[in-house]
């Protein structure tokens, strides 16, 4: 089997291949730009923070990225985490100040805790945190995301149809929906309906040529004209076929400034090192980081020169990019999943593709900023309605129940404690409903968090290692770090005849690692679990004795 060559890195990636990097970075910018603007919406903040964090994401965290493909700037994951942000600044806000400075105000120490979050992320990279995404299980990192997609549907679908929602807590926006819903205003919510059937069901079309096309341009081309026939620039009333009278004006449409530099606004940290302060960064640096290195670990799978991110300075360059994007007025930058996919599928070969996909939304900013306040905020909650269904669609229900019984456990588990509390209490109650069913199924305690294996060096060129007890997310770690060290091109073998059990993770793991170390020209033997039971029928499911 060939291997692919790599593409050269730096300015020889550049004068080679700058034509599919230049392409897809434009086809990129055009489903950035929306989504950069419905993000900053979903997030409380003013719509062109989303944007700073693009142009940053892009000009900048690209050229020290760790990764060759992603696509950095703001996401829908961190939107929620924003929010929560915005909400509990506002209660800290002094006394005396108008609603406008409270925003202000709660806007200015969110940036404070960018920074913040930038700083922890650059401390991970300098301590080479890169490992950490081993820690997390699966299922609770899609319970994770399946509680922000649920979070960010349940708070756009108010903004969908037109209609604030009375109650901050996230559990009582979830209850007003079917109030918004009865109380919507119909020439906003026809363009979200109408917006929604575009995203859904562009990507059906078997036409190669409308596949092309990016779903939310389309939307925003569609949205803009429905904005202007409905007159959403002037301020007026109308009466439906209830004979209800409706209010229509400006604010349904986004607001941007009219220069870009009157979009930069400076943090303050004076409410930094408060109580909330402090668990908002942990929050900002843990949930940032860990999409970052799971984005870059899905897009090496579809890299197809198969190279592998330097995670390190995946976090590194994460962490440098939140304290300028912050410093300047913008949103917390990751690597996204679905912009990054797309990269991948235009053709990019280099992180320049990144670099040109920042050059044309700070392009778009310029010049453009009179047809971006033309977008209804209606078209982007409908973007940002799809997107949180993916997330927490039924089918990752039924996915997750595939792996097994115990798995849908702690994913359900993650998604209940985050919507009732917030995504760190979440993240925990899901661990730890993931080390109780262990124990369980008879994991010996002292193994919850120690690995306990042996390595025999059967010649020069196979190495025999025997795991006991157990191999689970939680020790899992020492023995990742074993195997990578290993001299590639060997005979590598792993008995689990000896452990209790071999958890879901673990064995993701090490499908990945085979995977690599086979295209080392090694070979990589698992054995010992032909006495084990499957929990399903999934072929990574957890089997025990």
């Amino acid at each position: 089997m060939n291997k692919l060559i790599a593409p050269a890195d730096g300015l020889a990636g550049l004068k080679k291949h700058w034509k599919d990097d230049l392409l897809s970075g434009f086809i990129i910018s055009l489903i950035a730009l929306p989504l950069c603007l419905g993000i900053a919406m979903a997030s409380g903040v003013p719509p062109m923070a989303g944007i700073i964090a693009g142009i940053i994401g892009g000009l900048f965290v690209s050229l020290s990225s760790g990764s060759h493909l992603t696509i950095n700037g703001p996401a829908a994951g961190l939107a929620v985490i924003v929010l929560m942000s915005m909400e509990g600044f506002k209660k800290m806000a002094p006394a005396g100040l108008t609603p406008e400075q409270v925003e202000m105000f709660a806007y200015q120490c969110t940036l404070g805790v960018g920074i913040g979050c930038g700083i922890l992320q650059l401390m991970f990279g300098f301590v080479k945190a890169g490992f950490i995404s081993n820690f997390f299980p699966s299922s609770v990192v899609h319970g994770m995301l399946a509680a922000i997609g649920i979070m960010i549907f349940s708070k756009q679908i108010h903004t969908a149809v037109g209609v604030k929602p009375e109650g901050k807590e996230m559990l009582e926006i979830i209850m007003e929906i079917p109030h918004s819903i009865m109380n919507m205003n119909p020439d906003v919510a026809l363009i979200a309906l109408i917006s929604i059937a575009i995203l859904i069901g562009l990507p059906k079309v078997k036409n190669k040529y409308v596949k092309m096309l990016p779903a939310p341009l389309i939307v925003i081309m569609v949205a803009i004209p429905l904005g202007h026939y409905f007159d959403l620039e002037t301020v007026h009333k109308y009466l439906f076929l209830n004979g209800h009278e409706y209010t229509l004006g400006p604010k349904f449409l986004v607001n941007i400034p009219a220069n870009i530099m009157d979009g930069i606004v400076m943090p303050r940290f004076d409410f930094l090192f408060t109580g909330f302060g402090i668990q908002m960064m942990i929050t900002y640096s843990l949930v940032a980081s860990l999409e970052s290195l799971l984005t870059a670990k899905a897009i090496d799978k579809m890299d197809p020169y198969k190279r592998e991110s330097n995670y390190n300075r995946e976090l590194f360059a994460k962490g440098s990019g939140n304290i300028l994007s912050s410093l300047i007025g913008g949103l917390p930058i990751i690597a996204e999943v679905v912009r990054s996919s797309a990269n991948v599928n235009n053709g990019a070969k280099t992180r320049w593709a990144n670099f040109f996909h920042g050059a044309f939304l700070l392009i778009f900013v310029v010049f453009l900023g009179d047809i971006i306040h033309q977008i209804p905020l209606s078209a982007l909650a409908a973007m940002l309605m799809v997107t949180g269904y993916r997330l927490a669609s039924p089918g990752e229900f039924a996915k997750t129940l595939k792996v097994g019984k115990e798995q849908l456990t702690i994913f359900i588990t993650t998604i209940v404690f985050t919507l009732a509390t917030d995504l760190l209490i979440g993240i925990a109650a899901g661990i730890l409903a993931k080390l109780i069913i262990h124990a369980i199924n008879g994991v010996p305690l002292k193994s919850l968090f120690k690995p306990f294996f042996t390595m025999v060096i059967e010649d020069d060129d196979h190495y025999m290692i025997d795991v006991e007890h157990s191999a689970i997310f939680s020790n899992f770690m020492s023995l990742k770090k074993h195997l990578e060290g290993l001299p590639p091109g060997k005979k590598i073998t792993l008995d689990f005849s000896e452990t209790k059990l071999v958890d879901h993770s673990v064995r993701e793991h090490l499908h990945d690692l085979e995977l690599a170390y086979e295209r080392t020209g090694g070979e990589f033997i698992i054995v010992g679990l032909d006495d084990h039971t499957s929990l399903s029928d999934h072929p990574h499911s957890t089997v025990k004795k």
